[in-house]
């Protein structure tokens, strides 16, 4: 039922709409890469707003491709199996019992929870991994580290076919090896070496914070690959920031026109982001 009366929500959203405008121009046809994870891939409520929020990115003419984590998911199945999990320097040491289930749990479950997601939504989303079409070929990061890979090799050809087709690619980051390896691939790393094989306008890392922050916790709006490396030198960037900041400088100089770190857990954030003037997060750069 239609109401007559204007009021200034209404009218704040028809404003939002209009300056949106420019930005809806601007992104037309262009490749955005979104790495998905963090809280929001457990939050039902979270998981769909993600979706219609891709959904809405593909209908004006952007071509999002989703490149998703699921460490807590892989946590959990590991504990339901009762295998046990080493750590080396922070990261999970994957031998081929381990490697199954990161496989299973991230290209199963998680997968095609999204893809699901996605589709509920109205949007045409297509799951795959890195196993695909020699989508993603791997080198073992570490001897000591097992099953985890380094991508070398990226054919992104899958990925442009179905963009074409106005469908929407969702990438679990599982890589070959060359031998008939199967490799556990960050996150991350994965959505960095993807965008740059696409040369992506935009990859947006959603993350549970707010942003890359200064000394006094300010998020950093605006930083250039140099300024980064300053902010590591000097421990600003720390702990879980630096692997992050480090996937988005390897994608700038692979080809990636701009990498913004944002809080995946904000209503909206990846519209925020491309429609509206103040953008979300810490958008990383070099100078033009």
């Amino acid at each position: 039922m239609r109401h007559r009366d204007m009021n200034r929500d209404w009218i704040a959203t028809a404003s939002t709409l209009s300056q949106a405008l420019p930005y809806l121009q601007r992104y037309e046809g262009a490749t955005v890469v979104i790495k998905f994870g963090g809280h929001a891939m457990i939050d039902d409520a979270a998981m769909d707003g993600f979706a219609r929020d891709i959904v809405l990115m593909r209908q004006v003419g952007v071509n999002p491709v989703v490149v998703h984590g699921g460490g807590p998911m892989i946590n959990d199945m590991l504990k339901r199996l009762d295998i046990k999990s080493e750590f080396v320097n922070g990261k999970r040491v994957t031998d081929a019992a381990t490697v199954e289930v990161v496989e299973a749990v991230l290209s199963g479950l998680v997968n095609k929870r999204i893809v699901q997601a996605i589709n509920r939504q109205g949007g045409r989303a297509v799951g795959l991994s890195g196993k695909d079409s020699n989508l993603m070929t791997c080198d073992q990061t570490n001897a000591s580290l097992g099953f985890v890979g380094t991508p070398t090799d990226i054919d992104p050809a899958i990925l442009r076919t179905l963009t074409q087709a106005e469908n929407i690619p969702v990438i679990a980051p599982i890589g070959a090896g060359r031998n008939g390896e199967t490799f556990n691939v960050n996150g991350d790393t994965a959505a960095g070496a993807i965008a740059a094989s696409l040369a992506a306008d935009r990859l947006l890392l959603l993350t549970d914070v707010e942003g890359v922050k200064d000394k006094a916790g300010n998020v950093l709006t605006e930083i250039t690959p140099t300024q980064i490396r300053e902010l590591t030198k000097d421990g600003t960037i720390a702990g879980g920031m630096i692997p992050k900041t480090e996937t988005a400088l390897a994608a700038i100089e692979g080809g990636v026109r701009a990498v913004v770190i944002l809080d995946g857990r904000a209503p909206n954030a990846c519209l925020l982001e491309l429609f509206t003037d103040h953008g979300a997060g810490s958008l990383i750069r070099t100078p033009r």
